[in-house]
């Protein structure tokens, strides 16, 4: 009876045990890329703007690896920009001559994040599992980059390096580092701050931020703000003043807004498009969810013509501090690339 007893009690706790792991399992796979790689973006950082490269790779059906040529690359770039699907990178005009000299560009990483803020900008880039590491390193050193001491340190460049390479590169990659444990390749065009980057982590930091990336889910590319700074690149402080009176009247007229903590407009796989809202409370979310409908549904002051114009609007959602507003974007219309910047009615505070 004892050894039975010590026998079920084993087995009880591998039970658990295996309970616990096929939890963390789901939750890691629930949680999307993005949401990883925004736990890797500095604390200041106040917009983002996110590319899933391999989700763009596979929605284009798009052939490419290390062996493609910068010629090859472009013409991925320029498909995906006729889908409204690259408006967010910073690599777009680097991608040739780092694809041909350096050996990574949007044909081979997993993902990019660009980061800015008021202490400075990063560029993240996702490496797949099997990327030619130690490649990159004497593809480095042959272009002139100065080794850093540490693996994981920073790769001195500078613009004048970059200058004399085969094409434009753009200065966010004048300093670079590789992180094999993290796998990303970080670039900046500040090396000091880069250096600083691990340090300056958010980590799993709670805020509107997060709220609203994990709200649009997985993501093809999505243009993302603090609640400080979409108030005021997406307000409609920046249009004429007969469109602020126009704006001012049909906020009113939908029953006022409250101001965000966090904004997101994110392309979908297919096609739609998503919009997160993130407010400082719940009864917040739901109010702005009836009057921000009414906004996203009629005229687009400051922008011309009506929203309707650009897109259908779908279900709009409240769902605990965050809004979401489903959009079916017409055809031959930009929505991502045109309201990911101001002035934005129905993202007004």
């Amino acid at each position: 009876m004892r050894r039975r007893s010590i026998l079920l009690l084993a087995l009880g706790a591998l039970l658990v045990s295996a309970v616990v792991v096929a939890v963390w399992r789901l939750a890691s796979e629930d949680r999307s890329r993005f949401a990883t790689a925004l736990a890797l973006a500095p604390t200041s950082a106040a917009r983002f703007s996110w590319t899933d490269w391999a989700g763009v790779r596979s929605e284009l059906d798009a052939d490419l690896s290390a062996s493609s040529t910068g010629a090859d690359v472009d013409d991925f770039l320029q498909d995906a920009f006729d889908r409204d699907l690259a408006s967010t990178t910073a690599l777009d005009a680097s991608s040739p001559t780092i694809q041909d000299q350096l050996g990574f560009s949007p044909a081979t990483i997993e993902w990019e994040l660009f980061t800015q803020g008021q202490d400075g900008a990063l560029v993240l880039m996702g490496l797949p599992e099997d990327f030619d590491v130690a490649g990159l390193r004497e593809r480095l050193r042959a272009v002139g980059f100065e080794e850093p001491d540490d693996a994981d340190g920073v790769w001195r460049g500078g613009v004048d390096l970059l200058e004399g390479l085969d094409g434009p590169v753009t200065p966010e990659l004048a300093a670079l580092q590789i992180d094999e444990e993290a796998g990303v390749l970080v670039g900046s065009d500040d090396p000091d701050f880069l250096a600083q980057r691990s340090d300056l982590a958010r980590g799993d930091d709670e805020d509107g931020v997060s709220d609203v990336v994990g709200a649009v889910g997985p993501a093809l590319s999505a243009s993302v703000a603090t609640g400080d700074q979409a108030c005021s690149a997406l307000a409609m402080t920046d249009a004429d003043p007969a469109d602020r009176t126009r704006a001012s009247e049909l906020v009113e007229r939908a029953g006022g807004v409250h101001p965000l903590t966090g904004f997101a407009i994110a392309a979908q796989p297919g096609g739609d498009v998503r919009v997160a809202m993130a407010f400082e409370t719940e009864e917040q979310a739901r109010e702005d969810a009836d009057s921000r409908s009414q906004l996203a549904a009629g005229p687009a002051p400051g922008q011309g013509g009506t929203f309707p114009e650009r897109f259908e609007l779908g279900k709009v959602v409240a769902t605990g501090r965050v809004l979401t507003m489903a959009m079916e974007p017409v055809e031959g219309t930009f929505v991502l690339s045109d309201l990911s910047d101001g002035p934005v009615l129905f993202a007004t505070c």
